[in-house]
């Protein structure tokens, strides 16, 4: 409750009279910040201004040196200050040092000073720097100082906003709000999108707490569940979205959320303490967020936005407010830029209005980017800052293909877009004409152009883009969006959709490769240093054999009577593989004895992705019926080269010859044996590097969906023939004159290969 308290009126008072008073501005900002430090018994008062490059800028402070104003500088999402200019919430801390984001600027000698208190300077729900306050006694701001620090910082963000702030700061700096931004994130869905930005901010505030008649709440509640959960069935009920696919999965965890009584009974609790049904939602889920948010596993985070979207519903409907899409009188192709999303809220949206969806957090097995990519929208996730830097119907560009974001862009760079589409229109069409044209080189070498997949979503790609079949299946992500292990008759139904979808095509089903950077929340593991190389995949199944059992069992019933391809990831020596044999083994004579119908033909394969094998391949070849190639953990292993460290994820080349000798002999023992050997990794997607695939023997090659029209233009201008001699004498010089990416891209220079 509000305090009676003077102090915050009467420096609210003293505010308006100094935005009166015939100031400069620089004085007036100097003056702000006295006036709260002596108000607020304040030994520091401090205001930073969000710059147009993406920069908070110290612009005024009483306390810090004051040599250190328009010098002390923090990004977004740097510092105490930079969290909260990333976050758009306040920070109240006793003891500021000890916060994990807490950065030390050297220049304004606030190291002395323990308690902190920072709001964001806000306008429109868009960040424009921020104010705070500091003392050297540890101690925790009361709710009227930070109520009245955030009235204070509504008048500066008016202050910024009217432009009156310009000109202070060093010469070239601008506070230009529409001055273009460009931004580098993950792309998390392919496409390009043009639009205007729609800034998608869900929360709603909830003013009144105290209510005066609980059953009147509890009545008001269970109405308002009602309609949220008839508009979960309408979403579900959708024509524009696929009917079958891990999106619905999704939505069809909404619809069992919207129906947890252990929810509803926290919510019918609150009420019965003295809540009003909108204040009991806003507790409920500010505990539920409380419990959650430490947590960095993505799927728990997965779940957290979720709870997250089901309360933003439920309080819109307790309120009046209806639901949260585009406004009718929104931007006719809009580019929705958020923080985060659940997923459901993606389809709130008018789909012929969504142009694309830019995500300050996202992950590729976010639900919301699930959802994007079954509804086609271009996605592009990882983008901090977004949010803060943008405002409603701000043209956007946003490039899903390579993660690039282009805030308010200038005249030139939407000409370069407006090709780009233009080009990748006529170039796809281009694919389309190659789609069902033999996978055939100049000089008659057969190639299988496979594609990789994971999702039901992915399937409809499998004849869109004219592949040759599935020769990656990475079982996981259906484990990655289960709330629990996914039952043996769930995993059937997928693995037997998976092989209905592709009819006659074959499909190479990876088994279950979670640890590293893809975790189960219901499968316990221990912290690692190093994930990468640690308790992963066919290391985890061979201990817990009962999970490996049930995936097996499912794959074998349901290729009942098909060809059944299983490939085991991560396998590092040849007892690895005798063991999951003797599984495969048992899971036969379980399945046979009980009458089910076993697969007409069953294939084994494992991939080489750990170095060890590579000196093993000849017995290798003997133990298995095929094998694969991955490309990226290879590459990352043999070179010692972890692919997340960006200060050395590119320093080493995939076409260096020693790289290029350890696969060509993978290549050699498998003609030896006459075991088929594929690639799958980013090395198969790329024109150019599938090019050098070729030439060193590989024919079978598996890909992104959207690579094959490109590699498949590649594959018959070549002459496989004259790039391998070309190929095989560079990687057996020894004074190179140039490296074998140059040769490659001389090659295909000089036979009009497209790469």
């Amino acid at each position: 409750m509000r305090s009676d308290s003077s102090g915050p009126r009467l420096l609210l008072r003293r505010i308006r009279e100094l935005m009166a008073e015939p100031l400069q501005p620089q004085a007036r900002l100097d003056e702000i910040v006295r006036q709260i430090a002596a108000n607020m018994v304040a030994e520091v008062c401090s205001l930073y201004v969000l710059r147009s490059d993406g920069v908070l800028e110290l612009y005024a402070t009483e306390g810090l040196n004051p040599g250190a104003v328009h010098l002390a500088q923090l990004r977004l999402g740097e510092g105490l200050v930079g969290t909260i200019a990333a976050t758009a919430r306040p920070l109240n801390l006793p003891e500021a040092q000890k916060h994990p984001a807490f950065t030390y600027l050297p220049e304004t000698g606030e190291e002395m000073f323990n308690s902190f208190l920072g709001v964001p300077i806000l306008r429109a729900g868009r960040t424009l720097g921020v104010l705070d306050v500091q003392n050297k006694a540890k101690r925790v701001y009361r709710d009227e100082e930070l109520e009245a620090l955030e009235t204070v910082a509504m008048v500066v963000a008016e202050m910024i906003a009217a432009g009156s702030l310009e000109g202070l700061s060093r010469p070239g700096v601008q506070l230009d709000l529409t001055r273009p931004v460009s931004f580098r994130g993950t792309a998390l869905s392919e496409g390009i999108g043009l639009g205007h930005v729609i800034l998608h901010e869900p929360r709603v505030v909830v003013t009144n707490l105290f209510n005066e008649d609980v059953d009147s709440e509890i009545e008001r509640l269970e109405r308002s569940l009602g309609y949220l959960r008839i508009s979960i069935e309408d979403m579900l009920a959708r024509r524009d979205i696929a009917g079958e696919g891990e999106h619905r999965a999704v939505l069809e965890a909404y619809r069992m959320f919207a129906h947890d009584r252990g929810w509803v009974r926290r919510l019918e609790e609150a009420i019965r303490n003295g809540l009003t049904a909108e204040a009991a939602v806003e507790k409920v889920q500010s505990d539920m967020r409380a419990r959650m948010m430490h947590m960095t596993d993505p799927y728990i985070r997965e779940r957290l936005h979720d709870f997250d979207d089901l309360a933003h519903r439920l309080l819109r409907q307790l309120m009046g407010r209806g639901e949260g899409g585009v406004m009718e009188d929104g931007p006719q192709d809009g580019i929705i830029v958020a923080r985060s999303m659940g997923a459901a809220e993606l389809l709130d949206y008018r789909r012929d209005r969504i142009r694309g969806l830019v995500l300050e957090e996202g992950a590729p097995t976010s639900h919301v980017v699930i959802v994007a990519r079954a509804l086609g929208v271009p996605v592009v996730g990882q983008v901090k800052g977004a949010v803060s830097m943008s405002e409603n119907r701000d043209e956007v560009i946003i490039d899903g293909d390579d993660g690039g974001v282009h805030l308010r862009p200038p005249a030139d760079v939407q000409t370069v877009f407006a090709e780009k589409v233009r080009f990748r229109a006529k170039r796809q069409e281009q694919y389309r004409l190659l789609r069902d044209a033999p996978a055939v080189t100049q000089d008659g070498v057969a190639v299988d152009l496979l594609m990789n997949a994971g999702l039901m979503v992915d399937l409809p790609q499998l004849d869109a883009a004219g592949a040759a079949g599935i020769g990656l299946f990475r079982t996981e992500l259906q484990f990655m969006i289960a709330s629990a292990m996914p039952k043996v008759s769930e995993q059937e139904h997928l693995y037997s959709a998976v092989l209905d979808a592709a009819g006659t095509k074959p499909v190479t089903f990876r088994t279950l490769d979670v640890g590293g950077d893809k975790l189960l929340p219901y499968l316990h593991q221990s912290p690692e240093e190093n994930p990468a190389l640690g308790y992963r995949a066919i290391r985890i199944a061979l201990d817990r054999p009962a999970l490996m059992r049930t995936q097996l069992r499912a794959l074998l019933k349901a290729a009942g009577g098909r060809e059944l391809k299983i490939m085991f990831p991560m396998v590092t020596e040849l007892s690895e593989i005798h063991r999951a044999r003797e599984l495969i083994a048992r899971e036969l004579r379980h399945l046979t004895k009980f009458g089910h119908i076993m697969p007409r033909r069953l294939k084994l394969g494992v991939m080489i992705e750990v170095p060890s094998l590579l000196f093993q391949l000849d017995e290798l070849m003997e133990l298995v019926d095929f094998v694969s190639v991955g490309s990226n953990d290879l590459f990352q292993f043999f070179s010692a080269v972890d692919r997340g460290n960006t200060q050395i994820a590119t320093r080493f080349d995939d076409l260096s010859p020693p790289f290029l000798r350890a696969l060509k002999s993978i290549v050699q023992a498998g003609e030896r044996h006459s075991v088929p050997v594929t690639l799958c990794g980013e090395m198969a997607g790329k024109p150019l590097t599938a090019m050098a695939l070729l030439g060193l023997g590989f024919r079978s090659i598996s890909m992104t969906p959207s690579a094959i029209g490109p590699v498949k233009a590649m594959l018959v201008a070549l002459d496989a023939g004259k790039l391998a001699q070309a190929m095989d004498q560079h990687i057996a010089s020894r004074h190179r004159s140039q490296t074998m990416r140059e040769l490659l891209q001389g090659f295909a220079e000089a036979h009009a290969i497209p790469y």
